[in-house]
């Protein structure tokens, strides 16, 4: 018998390191959140509406409109979006014509007016100026055509993807100032998500950027990387020197405008098509393979979800495969053009908007069971990222104990931004004000945002209250702790 005691004596001894490793404190609690499945409408990932704004009516059929001011529609007060998921990003695309009607006179009430709507009605904006698209009514602005004479196309080196010369010194002037001036007024705003780096080609998709001298090619990227050193910023998947240029000089995420091709134009193009051969090896070629890691990657749709049931024939295999690669890519938010999801297809829809971007979910979250006022409380957490990407804007982790005689908040120095996806383990401690009164108080947590103070980011927890924060359990304040 002695030597039985004498064993678990000193397997204890072995063992207490470990525990204490653990937690740190001889009186603890450990809280283990009950996880949740549902979807989360949280800012900055999911689904865009483009050309619109929650609440708003979709496009009829498949079709879809961009480019022009956005016909902005009576709103009700209702912000829900029948047939599309909610979201918390508007996409707004605009020809540069619209936005300089006069040169170096800016229609600056535009974008002002999309940005206000936007967070009027729950969401941040993306914005593309595209420099020009299809057909004269989406020509440069007028006082550029006259500088530049009448359009040449056969003389132009991108198969008429160009209205104009890109290399031409005058392009190159007032394309960058507008940059500037857009940077100028908009950088850092709130309300602005990222801003999509539109250089060239028709809808500023890229056509012919790999044709570029490298000065143009320089200028025309350092303009935004300069204007907009406080906005994320993605860049068209166009091409190895104008890709790697960019991400090499500035923290720049990635964007393309065709998910979803498996052939639209095959037959066309002798068998190419936009997921089985450009993007797997674009993405790695042009130097974009780890840029989700600190920059966002944002997908627009080729033709619409209707069109892929309808036109294209895709089931739910051909989705399924899309969606899938998506993640792999690390995608954020998706462009959908503000069209209906067809109703058998919700179920991977959901699955998908569970994954897309980031989603936290709290693991373990341990404290001790008593501190004193003027104390130091330590505390434990392990989180996971169950999405595909990080979060990419500031937010602060905050604690809050809350009593019958007080309320007090403490804000973290977790730096959310590097949370990839997987395992993140966060401790830290706070300390107490000296006058905190005595007492049991409640010790709550909750995702900030920075600039108003108030819960942003919605856990995939259970426990949530209808402030926004999430209980964790007690804890008592008192002057005199058991040694």
């Amino acid at each position: 018998m002695k030597k039985f005691f004498g064993l678990v004596f000193a397997l204890s001894l072995l063992l207490a390191p470990v525990i204490f490793a653990q937690d740190q404190f001889p009186d603890t609690t450990v809280v283990r959140p009950v996880e949740i499945d549902s979807v989360l409408n949280n800012p900055g990932i999911g689904f865009n509406t483009f050309q619109r704004f929650n609440g708003d009516t979709l496009n009829s059929g498949s079709g879809w409109t961009e480019g022009f001011p956005i016909e902005y529609q009576q709103f009700d007060g209702d912000l829900t979006n029948p047939d599309h998921p909610a979201t918390t990003t508007a996409y707004f695309r605009v020809y540069w014509k619209f936005l300089e009607p006069e040169n170096g006179k800016y229609n600056w009430d535009m974008l002002d007016h999309a940005l206000k709507t936007a967070a009027e009605r729950g969401q941040t904006l993306l914005l593309r100026i595209a420099p020009y698209g299809t057909g004269p009514e989406r020509d440069v602005p007028a006082w550029l055509r006259e500088m530049f004479g009448p359009e040449e196309p056969d003389s132009l080196k991108t198969n008429d993807r160009w209205r104009v010369d890109a290399d031409n010194p005058m392009y190159i002037k007032y394309f960058t100032r507008m940059v500037h001036e857009l940077g100028n007024r908009y950088d850092g705003h709130p309300d602005l998500e990222l801003v999509d780096m539109s250089i060239v080609g028709f809808w500023g998709e890229g056509a012919g950027s790999s044709m570029l001298k490298q000065s143009t090619r320089e200028a025309l990227v350092d303009a935004y990387l300069e204007a907009f050193p406080h906005t994320d910023k993605v860049m068209l998947l166009t091409d190895e020197k104008t890709n790697k240029y960019g991400r090499e000089k500035g923290n720049v995420g990635w964007r393309v405008d065709c998910l979803g091709d498996l052939g639209f134009w095959a037959k066309d193009q002798g068998g190419w098509t936009h997921m089985w051969d450009y993007y797997p090896e674009g993405i790695i070629d042009f130097g974009m393979a780890e840029a989700w890691k600190t920059a966002p990657v944002t997908l627009e749709i080729c033709g619409t979800l209707k069109s892929w049931l309808g036109r294209q024939g895709y089931g739910l295999k051909e989705v399924r495969y899309i969606i899938d690669q998506s993640l792999k890519w690390h995608i954020s938010t998706f462009n959908a053009k503000s069209s209906g999801v067809p109703p058998e297809w919700w179920p991977e829809i959901n699955r998908w908007l569970k994954m897309m971007g980031y989603r936290y979910t709290l693991r373990r979250f341990s404290y001790p069971d008593a501190v004193r006022p003027h104390g130091k409380l330590g505390f434990r957490t392990w989180w996971e990222n169950k999405g595909v990407a990080p979060v990419y804007h500031d937010y602060t982790v905050a604690l809050r104990l809350r009593g019958e005689k007080r309320t007090e908040v403490f804000y973290t120095d977790a730096n959310m931004r590097t949370w990839l996806p997987g395992d993140i383990v966060y401790d830290s401690a706070i300390f107490l004000p000296v006058d905190m009164p005595e007492g049991e108080y409640n010790i709550e947590l909750a995702v900030l945002n920075p600039r108003t103070l108030k819960p942003a980011i919605k856990l995939a927890i259970a426990g949530q209250r209808p402030d926004g924060w999430y209980t964790m359990g007690k804890i008592n304040v008192k002057e005199t702790l058991p040694k």
